[in-house]
Formats: C-alpha cells, sequence, structure tokens
C-alpha cells in the first residue's frame, strides 16, 4: 500500500450493506459530474475512470449533452474486467456522440481483475477492436518506469515500449529522468515508424457480443 494509488475492489459493482438500502459504486460519480464543468473549461479532454457498463457512459453523454460541451474529447479508461468484455457494446454507444473519443488501456488496475497472465493477450484484442472502429488507443501504465525514475530501463520495458508502438499514443509517468524517458521512447518509435498492420484473428470477446 503506497501513497497516491488506486484502491481497485475487484468486481463490477460493489454492494455495501446500510440501514436502509445498499450502496452502488459506479464508474462515474456526483463529484465527476461536479467536475466536469471545471474540465470543459480548462482543458482538451476528459479521463472517465473505472468504466464498467454502457450505463456509465450514457450518463456521461447526458451531462456533456446539458452543458454543450460537444468539442471536449473523452478517453474511456478501459481499467475493468467488465469495460473489457463490453468495449464493442462501449465504443458503439460513446461513437453515438459528436466528442473526439480514445481508449486507454490502463494496464494496472486491467491485470488485478482480468489476471497478469491474460493481460498481454488482453491489451493486443483491445487494439484490435479500436483498431477496426478507427478510435485512437493510449498505452498506459509503467512505460519505461525503470528509466523514468532511475535512468536505466529494462529490457523488458524497451520489448514493451516495442509492443506498444501498435497504439496510437504511449504514456509516461512522472519522474526524475522523464526528459530521458520521452528522448528514448522518441527515437523508439522513430525507428520504425510504419504502424503494424492488424492481424486478422477471432475474437475472444465475440461470444459475449452476439
Amino acid at each position: 500500500m503506497k501513497g497516491k494509488k488506486g484502491r481497485n475492489l475487484v468486481g463490477h459493482v460493489v454492494e455495501v450493506p446500510s440501514t436502509e438500502e445498499f450502496v452502488r459504486f459506479e464508474g462515474l460519480t456526483s463529484k465527476d459530474l461536479m467536475d466536469l464543468e471545471f474540465v470543459a473549461a480548462q482543458a482538451d479532454m476528459v479521463g472517465v475512470s473505472f468504466v464498467r457498463d454502457v450505463h456509465d457512459i450514457v450518463v456521461l453523454q447526458k451531462e456533456l449533452e446539458k452543458w454543450k460541451f460537444r468539442n471536449l474529447g473523452v478517453v474511456l479508461k478501459i481499467e475493468t474486467q467488465s469495460a473489457f468484455e463490453k468495449l464493442p457494446l462501449l465504443l458503439l454507444q460513446a461513437m453515438r456522440s459528436p466528442n473526439p473519443l480514445g481508449i486507454m488501456i490502463a494496464r494496472g488496475d486491467l491485470a488485478v481483475e482480468c489476471g497478469w497472465v491474460r493481460l498481454a493477450d488482453i491489451q493486443e484484442e483491445i487494439i484490435s477492436i479500436c483498431g477496426a472502429a478507427h478510435i485512437p488507443v493510449i498505452w498506459a501504465t509503467q512505460v519505461l518506469e525503470s528509466l523514468v525514475k532511475s535512468g536505466l530501463p529494462t529490457r523488458a520495458e524497451i520489448t514493451d515500449v516495442a509492443n506498444g508502438r501498435r497504439a496510437s499514443c504511449i504514456m509516461l509517468n512522472k519522474g526524475k529522468y522523464l526528459a530521458e524517458a520521452v528522448s528514448t521512447l522518441d527515437s523508439m518509435v522513430r525507428i520504425n515508424s510504419k504502424k503494424m498492420k492488424p492481424e486478422l484473428k477471432p475474437l475472444v470477446l465475440s461470444s459475449n457480443v452476439l
């Protein structure tokens, strides 16, 4: 347990008994909706954490429409098993709005929910699905983490960046050697600027959607 770290309770919806009824914790909170006006005035896009189902998208869309925030970009952070399994439905609903749309593969919590063994296949499937829908993808979580913090990357991190070149964007976290990490990342991306062709293969999600 470290400071500035989120806490993830694995599952779709957590129900906590109270004296009168159950309290349901979902993707969007009342505070999120209250903060939306400030975000729209100060930023080009808003990130939506812990999306779980289409209902979360609908709630956000109603708020965006109410405030006439049609140019505010929306980044859906895929970090729950529910969001991964329902990704095609989430994209179809989100694409109904005029707001620019992107997907972030938040691999930390996603690995906790879906299992570390499945993470590699899951992130590849997310990229394939979003590629088919022409939705940009952000490759995130611990990219070049050792380089950012200590100034020296691991071999596994270099390979991770190479795999991340299939995404539209690669995100780095803050650290003492962030400038060096940006330079290294830029050099690696430029080595092979040609985007990898998506591999056509059966998708695991197809059985959950059709």
